[in-house]
């Protein structure tokens, strides 16, 4: 089923011929009624009849709206011209809203990739494109965007981790952008067949469920500092290789292995403190 244009007629003049052959109706009614002819009163019916007929027809459509027209269940075609149309009154006319419609979806609880239960919760930003795909491909368009959009919404928080483990992983809270692409091709994907064009998906609300929150804040902590460490020890340690370095090229000083050791030390206790340097002096012997 698709979208197929059709045309219709300017309700303004329509209206006033409407009008005008009910006051001609009304006149012979009235002459009717004069006279005792039974024959003009009829036709003067008759003329009243056609005039409420052919007002049936209007209706209005307003602008990024269009109406579906079907005659017996069979698709007609779809008018988008705004302001006063008219139409066959034997037409059934729905009016499908064509403008940019947004939601936000509620706060789901799902499991991400590696298995801790989140709370994810996104905004959807959509459009009807096709409003004979809209009407006649599902019952309830509006209802079918809202639970695609949840299932969508499920079925990409288990592709992911909340947090990145490596380098280059996607992950929910560190690649928003690409996240916010999944989820909105994986919603076309869904409402394609609806009439539905997808123009924006983002995540609005991303956070651990309550009842694991605290565990993992604590995880997270020790992992900022496991690393912050990681980084310092690594800095300082090729600042060290780059002094002995230097030292050995320019012949400053001839050192053997066990002053070489004892420089490591000290110049690592220099660059890390006693604290973080402990472990790396006691390593530096090996040299």
């Amino acid at each position: 089923m698709k979208e197929n244009p059709t045309q219709s007629l300017a309700g303004i003049p329509v209206l006033l011929g409407c009008i005008g052959l009910g006051a001609v109706g009304a006149y012979v009614f009235l002459g009717g009624l004069t006279s005792e002819s039974g024959t003009s009163v009829i036709l003067a019916i008759l003329i009243g009849a056609l005039a409420f007929f052919g007002l049936s027809g209007l209706y209005k459509i307003e602008p990024n709206q269009a109406a579906v027209l079907s005659l017996f269940g069979k698709y007609i075609g779809t008018v988008k011209d705004n302001g006063l149309r008219w139409n066959n009154p034997l037409y059934a006319k729905r009016k499908v809203s064509q403008r940019v419609r947004n939601f936000e979806s509620g706060k789901l609880k799902v499991n991400e990739l590696d298995g801790s239960p989140i709370e994810i919760a996104a905004v959807i930003v959509w459009q009807v494109v096709d409003s004979a795909e809209a009407v006649y491909n599902v019952d309830d368009y509006e209802t079918f965007v809202h639970i695609q959009s949840e299932s969508a919404l499920r079925a990409m928080a288990t592709s992911y981790p909340y947090d990145q483990h490596e380098d280059g992983q996607l992950s929910l809270r560190s690649h928003a952008a690409e996240i916010s692409l999944h989820l909105q091709q994986e919603l076309q994907d869904r409402l394609a067949d609806a009439g539905v064009n997808v123009i924006d998906a983002r995540i609005s609300h991303l956070a651990y469920a309550p009842e694991i929150a605290h565990a993992m804040l604590q995880r997270q902590q020790a992992n900022a500092v496991i690393a912050a460490r990681t980084r310092i020890v690594a800095g300082a340690v090729g600042m060290v290789e780059m002094a002995l370095a230097e030292l050995q090229k320019n012949g400053v000083v001839q050192l053997d292995e066990e002053r070489k050791a004892h420089m490591v030390s000290n110049l690592l206790v220099v660059l890390c403190g006693d604290r973080g340097a402990q472990p790396i002096v006691n390593a530096g012997t090996l040299y």
